[in-house]
C-alpha cells in the first residue's frame, strides 16, 4: 500500500512523502477499507506539525477522514461477539488516524453507510462536518424552527454544514464571510441572509431580525462571540464550535449576565467516548436529513484533486483560507492496483 508516514514531525506541508509500506491485513476488531478519497481537515496540517493535541507514536499515517469499500470484516468470532452491521463490499465513509493512504483500518462505531446516490467523494466529506454542526445548533445551542442563527465563517466546512442544517430544519440562516464569492457560495446552499465578516456587521445582523431584536443563535467556530454579544437577543444562546480565525477570546462574563445569554462550547470528538447515543440520535437524524435531499455534498469545487500524490496541494489550498466547503481527494486507484483478498 502507499501512504504518508511520517517518521517524525514536518515543518511544513512539502516535506510530507508518500512511503510503500506493506498492505494492511485483516483485523479482529476492524474493518479493512480500500480508500477512495480522503478529505482534508485543518487539524490534519496542525497534527504534522506536532500543534495539535493528539500527537500519534512514531511511525504514523497522516489523515483522519475517509470513505471506501470494505475489503475485510473484523475476523474475531464467538456466540458473545455482536452481528457486524457492515460486509465486504459495503460502501462506508467515516474517521480514523491514516486516511491519507491506500487502505486503512476502522472500528465499526467509527464508519457509517455512504448515502443512497452519493459518490465516495461527497460522502468523504460529511463525518465530521455534518454531526459537528447538528450539534452544535440543536444539541448545545437548542436552536429550533423559526429561529433566527447567525453562522460565521458559514464557507468553511463546519460553516456551510450549518448553514444547510439549520434551513432543512425551518430556521433563518444569517450567514458571516469575508469575500464576494463565499457570499454567492453560502447563498447557494440556503443562507436567507448574508453579511461582511470584515465589516460593521452587528447592526446589520439586528436588522435582519424580528424588531430588530437580535438572533435567537450564534454558531461560532472561528472566535466571534464577543462581537456576536451585540447582536445577539435577550435569552440567546451561543456555541463556540473552534478558534479557525487564531485567537482565544476573553469574554468580560458580566455581559452574560446582563443579556440572560448562555453560552456553550462543543467538542464533538468527545462525544464518542462520554455520550455514545448522543451520536447514534445525531446520525440518525442526519440520515434523515440527507434522505429528504436537502443536505447536500459540499465539496469545494473550483479545483479537482486526484490521485494520493495530491493530498499536499489540497492542504497547501487549505491553509490559505480563500477555499469554501470540504476539499477533498479522490484517490481511488485502478483495477490493477486494486488489492485483492
Amino acid at each position: 500500500m502507499r501512504a504518508y508516514q511520517l517518521q517524525k514531525l514536518v515543518k511544513n506541508i512539502d516535506e510530507l512523502e508518500i512511503v510503500e509500506t506493506p498492505d494492511l491485513r485483516p483485523h479482529p476488531d476492524k474493518y479493512l477499507i480500500k480508500v477512495h478519497a480522503a478529505a482534508i481537515n485543518f487539524f490534519d496540517i496542525l497534527q504534522i506539525q506536532g500543534k495539535h493535541q493528539d500527537k500519534p507514536p512514531f511511525p504514523w499515517i497522516a489523515g483522519n477522514e475517509f470513505a471506501g469499500e470494505i475489503l475485510a470484516v473484523p475476523t474475531r468470532g464467538g456466540a458473545d461477539v455482536p452481528k457486524l452491521r457492515f460486509r465486504k463490499g459495503d460502501r462506508v465513509f467515516g474517521a480514523g488516524l491514516g486516511a491519507f493512504a491506500t487502505m486503512i483500518q476502522a472500528s465499526e462505531a467509527n464508519l457509517r453507510p455512504v448515502p443512497k446516490n452519493w459518490t465516495y467523494v461527497e460522502a468523504s466529506s460529511l463525518f465530521y462536518t455534518a454531526p459537528t454542526a447538528y450539534a452544535a445548533l440543536v444539541m448545545r445551542a437548542h436552536a429550533k424552527k423559526g429561529d433566527h442563527v447567525l453562522i460565521h465563517g458559514a464557507a468553511g466546512g463546519v460553516g456551510l454544514a450549518a448553514v444547510t442544517i439549520a434551513n432543512a430544519l425551518g430556521m433563518t440562516v444569517i450567514a458571516s464571510v469575508d469575500t464576494e464569492k463565499k457570499r454567492d457560495i453560502v447563498k447557494r446552499f440556503g443562507a436567507h441572509h448574508v453579511v461582511d465578516s470584515k465589516g460593521d456587521w452587528e447592526p446589520k445582523v439586528k436588522s435582519l431580525t424580528p424588531n430588530g431584536r437580535g438572533v435567537d443563535v450564534v454558531i461560532d467556530p472561528l472566535g466571534m462571540i464577543a462581537r456576536s454579544l451585540k447582536c445577539i437577543r435577550w435569552d440567546g444562546r451561543l456555541c463556540i464550535v473552534g478558534f479557525a480565525a487564531g485567537g482565544i477570546e476573553n469574554i468580560p462574563t458580566n455581559r452574560l449576565l446582563l443579556k440572560n445569554v448562555s453560552l456553550s462550547g462543543l467538542f464533538w470528538g468527545q462525544y464518542a467516548k462520554e455520550d455514545p447515543q448522543s451520536v447514534v440520535e445525531a446520525w440518525d437524524k442526519l440520515f434523515e436529513i440527507i434522505d429528504t435531499g436537502l443536505i447536500v455534498p459540499l465539496n469545494y469545487m473550483e479545483k479537482q484533486f486526484k490521485g494520493l500524490e495530491q493530498i499536499s496541494d489540497a492542504m497547501k489550498l487549505l491553509s490559505t483560507g480563500t477555499a469554501w466547503g470540504k476539499i477533498v481527494v479522490d484517490i481511488s486507484e485502478n483495477e490493477n492496483g486494486k488489492t485483492k483478498l
